[in-house]
């Protein structure tokens, strides 16, 4: 949303406002809406037709459970909704979205809301962003500003879902009540979310502490003022006061967080990843190149004279490599009968065919063939490991859908580019003792490859140069070494479609998070942060980049 300068308000809703507390409502026919967190902290909600994929094969899973005591289904496929999705993976043990083909995680939630509610009707209210298109509130603001719009309010305050913002419904914008900086609001009809049978307390809008809430990382979004910030802690169900509310910190809840190492051992599902539940604001865009934004936060001049930087050229991706050879590569076939359970790339049980026996043929690899990755001990249909590698960008590497466990050198889809490197003296908050190193990375527009989304079409490169900083520290050159490596194997970009503005075919970040300003850390974008750089490296680690790679 707008650029955030505080923490989010505690005064109460307007005054007769349904449901300003509490936040549920006893109604037996609800909605379920199944919601995504971006890189920003902030819960985007699937579309209507893949929500009611997700919710049928969630009820379908418990139902048959219920029956023969089996448990839930272990993973949603989204592609079976939407081809555009095919990549994505739902792991339903950590509530965890899974990119096949890159490692993305992604914290998922499920909501249950009254059937007329916003939800109910298919009403989404989105507010304007900095590039003029149009992003979506989270659902629990969308069934707010809606009950406010059904009851005539002319204006209501989102401090009780922790936002510091106002909405005028009559002028149709959002202000910062700090900044009082304006953005454009509108109310748009879109397909209803499906209808599910539930006895448990349905959400109208407002925070809340019940267990739906506590178990799917409350109703507000994780400030991005933090998101660089975040640490993991012990599974415990100890509560923590931040920021004015209280958050429970359970086994079961996952937040935004650097990825977890994989684990070469356990359970057959994504780590669970534990955050404190900071809730506070959202923020903006992407990050800051230099130049003033319209809400203030800019990165400074710097007046002192720049070294000539060093260059690092663009490294090309390993040549692609037979995938039936991939795969055999790093699976071992299983002789015998295979274990009772599923597997989780196509749902289909070990002992049955792979599920992409008719999407993908292979003359080597017979569809009820299992294998086992050789280090982590997870098994899967072969067949389906071959769909999974085929969709991806086919580097020669393979990572398990399971724990993550990275299989080979793992590279990316980032396009050719230049890095540079130089340092100042100046220093940055928080690293006094030091100067700053600055990384410029430049990106053109061009033209897809075969690894891309969609291979000849073109792709835009918004924002760039964009400008990076580190602390000229020891701590600091050793991520700067690791970016480098990260550049070559081209994982600091990819092409894809950008969170902030909704554009497809351009170039946006890829999991791997830059400080792009120097003296705030307002955004969640700049300095202090004294975690930062252990986040980094954790974020590498995910990205199979660690010290091992500089002592090759």
């Amino acid at each position: 949303m707008a650029a955030a300068q505080g923490a989010g308000s505690s005064s109460a809703g307007p005054s007769g406002l349904p449901g300003s507390a509490p936040g549920h409502s006893s109604n037996s026919t609800a909605v379920a809406v199944w919601e995504w967190q971006d890189e920003f902290g902030r819960w985007r909600p699937y579309r209507g037709n893949v929500c009611s994929y997700i919710e049928q094969v969630f009820q379908a899973s418990q139902q048959k459970g219920r029956r023969s005591g089996s448990g839930l289904v272990s993973s949603i496929p989204l592609g079976h909704a939407d081809p555009v999705l095919a990549p994505y993976v739902i792991d339903i043990p950590s509530l965890t979205q899974f990119r096949q083909d890159t490692g993305t995680m992604r914290a998922v939630r499920r909501h249950l809301f009254p059937g007329d509610s916003a939800a109910g009707q298919g009403i989404v209210w989105e507010w304007q962003n900095d590039e003029g298109g149009w992003s979506p509130y989270e659902m629990n603001v969308c069934v707010f500003l809606e009950q406010a719009r059904a009851t005539n309010h002319q204006r209501v305050d989102l401090g009780p879902l922790g936002y510091n913002y106002e909405v005028d419904f009559v002028a149709q914008v959002q202000t910062n009540k700090t900044t009082r900086f304006r953005r454009s609001v509108q109310r748009r009809l879109d397909a209803p979310y499906p209808v599910t049978a539930s006895s448990a307390p349905l959400h109208t809008g407002v925070a809340c502490s019940c267990q739906q809430c506590w178990l799917n990382s409350g109703t507000g979004p994780i400030t991005t003022r933090y998101r660089h910030s975040m640490i993991n802690f012990p599974n415990n169900s100890a509560t923590h006061q931040v920021s004015g509310r209280t958050a429970s910190v359970s086994s079961s809840s996952v937040g935004f967080v650097p990825y977890n190492k994989p684990t070469l051992s356990g359970a057959r599902s994504t780590p669970r990843l534990n955050a404190q539940s900071t809730w506070a604001l959202p923020q903006t865009g992407g990050p800051s190149t230099g130049l003033s934004a319209s809400n203030g936060v800019s990165a400074p001049n710097l007046p002192v004279k720049m070294p000539k930087p060093s260059k690092v050229n663009q490294a090309l991706a390993a040549t692609p490599t037979e995938p039936e050879a991939v795969v055999k590569k790093y699976l071992e076939e299983l002789k015998g009968t295979p274990a009772d359970e599923d597997c989780i790339i196509c749902m289909e049980k070990l002992s049955s065919p792979s599920g992409y026996s008719d999407a993908c043929e292979c003359s080597t690899i017979k569809p009820e063939t299992v294998g086992r990755l050789t280090n982590c001990q997870h098994s899967f249909h072969m067949l389906c490991m071959l769909a999974m590698y085929s969709n991806g960008n086919k580097d020669g590497s393979l990572q398990c859908p399971s724990c993550k466990t990275i299989y080979g050198e793992k590279t990316g889809t980032q396009p050719k580019g230049k890095m540079e490197v130089s340092t100042f003296p100046q220093s940055l908050p928080g690293h006094k003792d030091c100067g700053t190193i600055q990384i410029v990375y430049h990106i053109s527009r061009g033209i897809q490859g075969p690894e891309h989304p969609n291979p000849g079409m073109p792709y835009t490169a918004r924002g760039f140069p964009r400008y990076c900083y580190l602390p000229d520290n020891e701590k600091g050159r050793k991520v700067l070494e690791l970016l480098r490596v990260a550049w070559k194997r081209r994982l600091i970009f990819t092409v894809g479609t950008s969170s902030t503005t909704g554009e497809s075919n351009t170039v946006v970040w890829n999991e791997i998070h830059h400080k792009t300003e120097m003296d705030t850390n307002l955004s969640g974008h700049g300095y202090p942060d004294p975690n930062y750089l252990d986040n980094v490296l954790a974020e590498l680690a995910a990205q199979g980049v660690t010290e091992d790679c500089l002592r090759q």
